[in-house]
């Protein structure tokens, strides 16, 4: 707020307060300068409500204090009780603001912008006045005690009733009108929207109000002759505060105590029969609070009512358009659901079918479980690969929710739908809906075409390779015969070059043997059935080993030397497993330095819900920067002829990890060499490995 503007309100505050301060002295009743009413309580409180932050309140605290002694001191108050009304009106107007400010400090004036807007902000006005009353009576009855050394018990209770009732109607007024006025034109433009789109049943209502409160003032005050009417009043109050704005009430309590005030100070009303003029106007301000209260009470509690109603209105539409988008997303997603190829079902735990789409139903021939019932493998045909039915504890489902994660595998169907049989590519898993219950979630995939061209291409490239080997056969005896009889002839020459050439082409035809076995060996990792089954590792890891000792024997090379730990059993395909041990146990034992024994350390630990299968060797090494490169279709880490191969051995060992669900890595060997890590699934309800505990296997005959 500028200066200027600050002063500018300044200005017009002092105005209001002089108005009200001159009406207030204008109402006392004795020598004791008893006013009935004192209005300048109420402007005071709301001047420095809005003026607090003003960057000259100083001024407005100058301006009250002057108003105050001046018109004290021309209404026939001594210099000393003037003085006193200042520091009891500056405490008192303190006192309040910083209550209000604190109880609610979301209404405009006590640094929010709102209007009083429910019972709670009226009482929270009430205490804040009453408070602030109490405040200024001790101040200024009680100066006035220690001045004079006498107590006036009747002067503190008329400053109690009288100011309360002050601040509460113009408080409460200045507290519903203020947020209007302070919007300037928009206000007033609002305002005027109101009354004109007011309904003319609403504003006959106004003017009935109006001509009934004046009937009921002028029968309880002016012509009441002596009867007790004033308690018509409270019916036009109730009136009001049932029916009317709360503006319009706030208006009408402070019209009402204005009445009253003149009425009793022109000795007519129930009010000016009372002798005692204390008890005259503590009667009379109660009376004017007591109707204030009623009505405002009524007023605000039919605002908090109407805006708890809208709101949940609001609250309600919110919900119901939530609720329509919802439908419409089900309904959207049931249409992508239901338009899908693929089959989609979703089962309870007790393997009852809650949802699944057309293509699911036509996917498994037609059959349909009756409702209520478990499917069962029997009713579906579902079977093996090889024919072999599926027990209902194979089922993918329940395998799902008994906590196995089923990635791609294939199924036969074969049933009167389809009699001719279809394999079909499951995928199962769980998910638990809003109760915490788990339901199983099944995927189908018809793979039967896929399938049968798989085949044809798997047929095909084994019929090539078959053609392939003949001739390579034909090549590889004919060098052998060739250089046999380039053995017996005399060296020379010529002969020295016939002999290099043919081992040149001797050493071909292995490398494409080699390639052949290879490329025939990636065909069965890639395109075989997976045929999963629980498998002792510990047992096969040792037919492996056996194997290269004896070959290591035969051959005449170092024995190589295996450790192996407790190896806990896997579920898994076990001849695709045995060529991956093979591989990588070949690996470790081919890929190493001249004149060292290879030694191998296999182990397994828990990881998750998987097996880490652990194979660390002595070897060569893999060169820096290839140790995610080796597992791809013909890499060679090591290009030499001192190590010979074709670059798939990785490929197929990764190539079967990832189709068993898992991943395989290679690292180096902190002690030197190579370790290769690789997941596979464990056997359900099979113990972990706690940790791998190794134990030396040096064979001359090898533990089986």
């Amino acid at each position: 707020m500028t200066h200027r503007r600050s002063l500018a309100h300044t200005g017009l505050w002092a105005v209001a307060y002089t108005a009200a301060t001159v009406a207030g002295r204008a109402t006392v009743m004795d020598d004791a300068n008893l006013s009935l009413v004192w209005p300048a309580a109420g402007i005071a409180v709301l001047w420095f409500s809005r003026q607090r932050r003003s960057p000259l309140f100083w001024l407005d605290v100058t301006a009250l204090a002057v108003i105050t002694v001046v018109v004290n001191t021309a209404t026939r108050a001594t210099p000393a009780l003037a003085v006193v009304y200042v520091a009891a009106n500056l405490a008192q107007a303190m006192t309040f603001v910083h209550l209000i400010r604190r109880w609610r400090p979301g209404l405009w004036g006590a640094g929010g912008s709102g209007q009083l807007r429910s019972p709670p902000d009226l009482w929270a006005l009430l205490a804040a006045a009453f408070a602030a009353t109490a405040v200024g009576a001790a101040v200024g009855p009680t100066t006035v005690w220690l001045m004079t050394g006498e107590y006036s018990w009747a002067s503190t209770s008329v400053w109690l009733s009288r100011n309360t009732a002050s601040i509460l109607l113009v408080g409460a007024a200045g507290f519903v009108v203020g947020p209007l006025l302070s919007r300037g034109d928009a206000g007033w433009r609002a305002a005027a929207r109101q009354i004109g789109t007011a309904r003319r049943r609403t504003v006959a209502e106004y003017v009935a109000l109006v001509a009934c409160s004046t009937g009921a003032y002028l029968a309880g005050f002016a012509y009441s002759h002596g009867l007790p009417l004033a308690f018509l009043l409270i019916g036009v109050t109730v009136w009001a505060g049932a029916r009317l704005c709360t503006s319009f009430v706030a208006l009408h309590n402070l019209t009402a105590g204005v009445i009253v005030v003149l009425f009793t100070l022109h000795g007519t009303g129930p009010f000016a029969e009372i002798g005692n003029l204390a008890t005259r106007a503590v009667v009379a301000q109660l009376f004017v609070t007591l109707t204030a209260v009623i009505g405002l009470s009524l007023a605000l509690g039919r605002d908090e009512r109407a805006a708890l109603l809208a709101e949940l209105a609001a609250d309600k539409a919110e919900l119901a358009a939530q609720r329509e988008q919802a439908s419409q997303r089900a309904e959207l997603l049931r249409a992508i659901i239901d338009s899908t190829a693929d089959g989609l079902a979703v089962l309870d735990p007790t393997g009852r079918v809650t949802l699944r789409n057309p293509a699911a139903i036509r996917l498994l021939g037609g059959q349909v479980t009756p409702p209520g019932e478990p499917i069962r493998a029997a009713h579906y045909g579902f079977c093996h690969l090889d024919g072999t039915p599926l027990t209902d504890a194979e089922m993918p489902h329940a395998r799902a929710l008994a906590g196995e994660d089923l990635k791609d595998e294939d199924f036969l169907i074969r049933n009167p739908g389809v009699p001719e049989g279809r394999v079909l590519s499951v995928r199962a898993t769980t998910l638990l809906d809003g109760a915490g219950e788990r339901s199983a979630v099944v995927l189908f995939h018809d793979v039967t075409a896929e399938r049968r061209h798989r085949d044809e291409l798997t047929n095909f490239a084994g019929v090539v390779a078959h053609d392939l080997l003949n001739p390579v056969t034909t090549i590889e005896g004919f060098s052998d015969f060739a250089g046999e009889a380039l053995a017996a002839l005399p060296d020379g020459p010529e002969v020295a070059e016939a002999r290099d050439g043919l081992a040149r082409v001797h050493r071909a035809a292995v490398r494409m043997r080699l390639l052949i076995d290879g490329l025939l060996a990636y065909t069965t990792a890639r395109d075989a059935t997976v045929a999963t089954v629980p498998v002792n590792l510990g047992q096969l890891v040792t037919e492996v080993t056996v194997a290269r000792l004896d070959a290591a024997i035969a051959a005449g090379r170092p024995v190589p030397r295996f450790i192996v730990g407790d190896l806990p059993p896997v579920r898994a395909d076990p001849m695709l497993i045995r060529q991956l041990l093979d591989n990588l146990i070949g690996n470790a034992v081919k890929y190493i330095a001249p004149d060292v024994t290879p030694e191998l350390t296999v182990t397994a630990e828990p990881a998750d819900d998987l097996v880490r299968i652990r194979i660390a060797d002595n070897g060569i090494g893999i060169p820096a920067g290839q140790h995610e490169a080796i597992f791809g279709n013909f890499h060679r880490a090591h290009g030499t002829a001192k190590y010979a191969g074709t670059g798939l051995g990785l490929a197929i060992c990764k190539r079967i990890v990832e189709r068993h669900g898992g991943t395989i890595e290679a690292a180096d060997n902190p002690a030197g060499g190579s370790v290769f890590t690789f997941t596979l699934p464990p056997v359900p309800g099979s113990p972990q490995v706690a940790r791998a505990r190794a134990e030396e296997q040096s064979w001359t005959e090898p533990r089986r």
